[in-house]
């Protein structure tokens, strides 16, 4: 039925394609590396080869366990616009469309919307609207918007709360006596090296403990972990396993599984039109950093509820202020940007654009990313199976900068990267 699909649509005249509804290619960049002769196949448990990233990254509920996370009784409505953007961005001295930026990367959706209308829809290697797609780290902005939830109704009394006040397990770890406002700002000061490179590291033991039939449960997962190397909250160092205590934290918290608490508190009230899932390790809690797959036009969705500082018609689902302290950083905090990185800052488990407009992304390995201009109402959604982490921004960024340019009202559009 998907091929058939594709076909159908693939031979459609091209005036049916002048609003901006979605368009689906069965080819991409590279597309015989990335299995197009095998029907881009589905991978095992590891780490997917290049042939197998298309049908993994679109398939991974078929391969590791998860919770279901139900959509909305009624979907919100997206509209779509008479015709299709046609942008140009600047990029290593020349100019270019967004033909080119899908001609150049391995992108399996790109969704650029502002306010509730999608502007721009397509889709590559044979992927549709239909296919569940793979957030990587993405994944650990969901998290931290459910820790503000909590907070809002009272479930977790405090950012400054240590984790074992609800994970008792973790009482008396480095990570049990860190605050939550440490762990989201990946500033826990336990000792952690994340290197996607190096199977010796400390990520690699963390996803073979969760992962498979080790014996620990997630909170011995992470205790595993238990040097602390420098004060909280004074120095970034990326890690999930921070994001694996909040995950912790917030399933104590609750009474509740993240998804079934994020169902009901973010994934319906925003009005999602399709299930999501969430991986779970082999102890059955949800993989806090990665692994939460959905429709482009849900994850398009979220990026709006951002957008629009946490409400959707009306109605606050994540609270104001928490957005807005999430997503901004004082010029002097260890965290704004190019003092957490050498370009980008880091708040409440979401990077932080320089530059005097507020912008922030959620970022996944491999391509993933959802870019987020609050003044704009302007989203910019994609997925991909990049192979390597090399330059995978600069592009993006590139186009990105242009759409601000043209939505953002002329304040400081564009910012230096």
């Amino acid at each position: 039925m998907r091929r058939l699909w594709i076909t159908l649509l693939l031979l459609l005249p091209g005036p049916l394609f002048a609003a901006a509804d979605p368009v689906v290619s069965a080819t991409g960049p590279d597309a015989l590396l990335y299995g197009a002769l095998q029907n881009y196949p589905i991978g095992g448990r590891g780490a997917p080869a290049q042939m197998a990233m298309v049908g993994t990254y679109s398939h991974y509920d078929r391969i590791w366990p998860f919770h279901r996370v139900a959509k909305a009784a009624s979907p919100a409505e997206l509209r779509r616009a008479s015709e299709e953007i046609a942008p140009t961005y600047p990029f290593r001295g020349a100019t270019h469309t967004l033909g080119d930026y899908l001609a150049h990367n391995p992108v399996t959706g790109l969704l650029i919307a502002r306010d509730d209308t999608i502007l721009f829809e397509h889709y590559q290697y044979g992927r549709t609207d239909q296919d569940r797609l793979l957030s990587q780290s993405m994944a650990k902005t969901i998290v931290a918007m459910l820790i503000g939830v909590a907070i809002g109704e009272g479930r977790i009394r405090s950012v400054d709360d240590l984790a074992q006040t609800y994970v008792p397990a973790l009482a008396g770890t480095a990570f049990g006596q860190t605050s939550l406002r440490a762990l989201l700002h990946m500033a826990s000061g336990v000792a952690f090296r994340e290197d996607y490179t190096d199977p010796s590291a400390d990520n690699a033991k963390l996803s073979r403990v969760l992962f498979g039939q080790s014996g620990y449960d997630t909170a011995h997962a992470v205790a595993m972990f238990d040097t602390r190397e420098a004060l909280p909250d004074t120095h970034f160092n990326y890690g999930g396993v921070q994001t694996e205590v909040l995950g912790l934290v917030l399933t104590h918290a609750v009474g509740m599984s993240p998804a079934a608490y994020l169902q009901s508190r973010i994934w319906q009230p925003m009005g999602a039109e399709a299930d999501a899932t969430w991986t779970v390790d082999h102890s059955g809690q949800e993989v806090a950093y990665c692994c939460f797959s959905a429709v482009l036009r849900d994850w398009a969705r979220l990026g709006l509820l951002l957008a629009h500082d946490g409400a959707i018609g009306g109605h606050q689902i994540i609270p104001r202020q928490w957005l807005l302290d999430a997503t901004t950083a004082p010029p002097d905090s260890p965290f704004s940007p190019r003092r957490a990185t050498p370009s980008m800052g880091y708040g409440y488990q979401v990077w932080l654009f320089p530059g005097s407009r507020r912008q922030f992304s959620l970022l996944g390995i491999h391509g993933q990313s959802i870019y987020v201009d609050p003044g704009a109402r302007l989203v910019m959604v994609q997925t991909a199976v990049r192979v390597s982490a090399a330059g995978e921004r600069a592009e993006a960024n590139a186009l990105w900068d242009a759409l601000v340019a043209r939505y953002g009202a002329g304040a400081d559009a564009a910012s230096a990267r």
